[in-house]
């Protein structure tokens, strides 16, 4: 083979999910910019042209069909020269569905690789939507073999199921691995990437680019963050995080084979991650589901200013609006301080007292709850009043609600079903109380890029600084009734992500009848989180289709020593009668 350089151009890109036509217009787009380029190739992440992750809708016939139909005509227009085109796209063959990727070169669809290794864990449910298919040779691309294992196929994992994709990849003579990606964002899985790839790399030998979507899908956020190694497991190229970007690299062969040296752009991580995470889910959900604008109860708290910066900066002032509703235990200083919030960050804010309202909840309710002590039930008529009064303005004026309890709070079931949890999207859904108050510090000094709202102090220090206060319970403190939010967040860390028992919990150094007290308030509050709206999921165990524990449920860990299993008590059958059983 005479080639000695080839291009390719990465398309790391928002595609919108059922949006087969839009996502078609900006697989012509990135053409139009790779062919400028000179590319060979043009790469698309995972599953681009139906947008990713689409669920049960992509087992939808007439869905089928119309990706069919956008890949057929994508494939006609590279007939007239150009790159050629891998895109990620469902496939029926035989009656099967597969998730795909196709070749689109010279008018034809020249050639199609099926995903071999279907996650199942987590977010992903692939199993239940696609065949598997075969571990395949690479394709030919401008007489270069380019081995395209699809995501799952280069996270290798020792089990009987797995096929070893890169492998054989390797063994049937691929020069460089392109991996389209469809990678949700959480905390530091950048390097949990990189470790991927660099694993598949030393073990093939051969350079790899992995290339990833961005953007917000209901809860779940793709950040980018592209990237190529070398053969010797040096950085080629590193794409930005959090927005859109295409790229073509330049290869070059020489005696060691194929490399490139591309730009290398700085990733946005840890708090700065999650920040921009919430951004982009929220602009995103917004955007695609076709909304003017939010709006949000301003409360003079912590929470709901921060979720008012991210607004501001996902939306822009002018598609936020704010709502102050204080009720008879709203202190001045919270009135102060949410004006304050509004005019720094420069979005329409209102007063809307509610005293009338939920005195005339109270007095409906005289006659049924005559003779009965009062209690938290007409405390959480303020929350319902208010849920109720936002939900109001959004159906007049198609504004969405925008939600503000923090997981740390809805962990235990500190939020008012049919009051403060309910609206449209949730931005800090997925952030502990700790984090919260380190997001909003670290907004003062620290704008994202492509943020629309202001620099600077744009949440007051005051409230930063100021107490934690919640109207629950009349001008009582949730850390009256909880313990102190650094204890409160690392017992749920370990309750939550680890699935701790609470014996190991204990063992660490928390307090036992604190640890048994969150660990009984997370489970009766499953009921309110399965109703919550939808939010960014930013941890690996979100309180959804990663975390999912039945409602009705009598099971309580008593925080004793777990028993060790006695094997004694195990009768094991030999190998040989086992496989006679099994036949």
């Amino acid at each position: 083979m005479s080639e000695t350089t080839f291009k390719i151009t990465l398309a790391q890109l928002n595609p919108t999910v059922g949006d087969v036509t839009g996502n078609a217009a900006k697989a012509r787009a990135a053409r139009e910019k790779a062919k400028a380029d000179g590319a060979d190739l043009l790469v698309f992440p995972e599953l681009f042209i139906t947008g990713y992750p689409p669920e049960d809708l992509v087992l939808k016939p007439a869905f089928q069909v119309a990706c069919r139909t956008a890949i057929e005509e994508l494939a006609r227009e590279t007939a007239g020269g150009g790159p050629a085109v891998l895109i990620g796209t469902p496939w029926v063959e035989d009656g099967k569905l597969y998730n795909a990727c196709a070749l689109l070169d010279q008018g034809r669809i020249a050639a199609l690789r099926y995903k071999a290794n279907l996650p199942n864990y987590g977010v992903f449910d692939e199993k239940r939507l696609f065949a598997r298919g075969p571990a395949s040779g690479p394709v030919t691309v401008r007489g270069i073999r380019v081995g395209v294992p699809i995501c799952e196929d280069i996270w290798l994992e020792e089990s009987e199921e797995y096929e070893n994709v890169v492998e054989c990849l390797a063994e049937t003579g691929a020069e460089i691995l392109v991996v389209p990606n469809g990678s949700p964002y959480a905390r530091d899985k950048n390097d949990l990437r990189l470790s991927i790839a660099v694993a598949r790399v030393t073990e093939s030998g051969l350079p790899l680019v992995y290339l990833n979507q961005i953007g917000g899908q209901d809860e779940l956020v793709f950040d980018g963050g592209s990237f190529a190694l070398n053969a010797d497991l040096s950085v080629a190229a590193q794409m930005p995080a959090f927005e859109e970007s295409i790229v073509t690299l330049n290869w070059t062969r020489g005696a060691d084979g194929w490399r490139c040296s591309g730009p290398v752009v700085p990733l946005v991580e840890g708090d700065k991650g999650d920040y921009a995470a919430c951004v982009l889910g929220l602009r995103d959900y917004v955007r695609k589901n076709g909304f003017p604008g939010v709006l949000l109860g301003v409360s003079g708290g912590i929470d709901s200013a921060l979720c008012a910066a991210i607004a501001v900066d996902a939306l822009g002032a002018e598609h936020v609006r704010g709502v102050m509703l204080p009720f008879r235990y709203t202190a001045q200083v919270s009135l102060d301080d949410a004006a304050k919030l509004a005019k720094a960050l420069g979005f329409p804010y209102e007063v809307l007292p509610i005293a009338d309202a939920v005195n005339g909840f109270e007095k409906i309710l005289s006659i049924p709850f005559a003779g009965l002590p009062r209690d938290i039930t007409e405390e959480n008529l303020q929350a319902r009043t208010r849920g109720t009064l936002l939900m109001a303005l959004s159906n007049k004026t198609g504004a969405m609600v925008v939600t503000t309890g923090n997981k740390s709070e809805m962990s235990v079931g500190y939020a008012t079903l049919y009051g403060d949890m309910n609206g449209g999207f949730n931005p800090i859904k997925d952030i502990y109380k700790t984090e919260v108050f380190r997001l909003s510090s670290l907004r003062n000094e620290w704008k994202p890029d492509g943020a629309l709202g202001p620099s600077g102090e744009v949440i007051p220090v005051n409230i930063i600084i100021r107490p934690p206060t919640a109207e629950l319970r009349e001008n009582q403190t949730d850390q009256d009734s909880l313990p102190p939010y650094d204890m409160l967040d690392g017992i749920l860390e370990r309750l939550v992500e680890r699935e701790e028992p609470l014996a190991t919990i204990i063992a660490a150094g928390y307090p036992a009848d604190v640890v048994t007290r969150i660990d009984r308030l997370l489970n009766i509050a499953e009921y309110k989180r399965r109703q919550a709206a939808p939010g960014v999921k930013v941890t690996e165990k979100n309180f959804g289709r990663d975390r999912r524990y039945p409602i009705t449920n009598r099971f309580r860990d008593n925080g004793k020593a777990l028993q060790e299993p006695d094997d004694k008590l195990v009768a094991r059958a030999g190998r040989a009668s086992a496989e006679a059983f099994e036949g």
